[in-house]
């Protein structure tokens, strides 16, 4: 089952640090190419320790759209 929310960088301010990766419970977060954060949001659960470390603050928690 989907959590009910979900982490999501902003890629033109991530500046690729890792620490959201390292921070990460569920390893839902690696860094694409060494340019930018990218969420595997099937593994995410919107926890939101990433955004908490993040040095560029570009990390949003949002909620997931319920499909009916």
């Amino acid at each position: 089952m989907l959590s009910k929310r979900y982490a999501r960088p902003d890629r033109a301010r991530c500046v690729s640090c890792g620490a959201c990766m390292h921070e990460c419970p569920r390893d839902a977060i690696r860094i694409h190419h060494g340019c930018y954060a990218v969420v595997d949001t099937l593994q995410c659960v919107g926890c939101g320790k990433c955004a908490k470390v993040c040095p560029a603050d570009c990390i949003a928690i949002l909620d997931r759209e319920v499909q009916a």
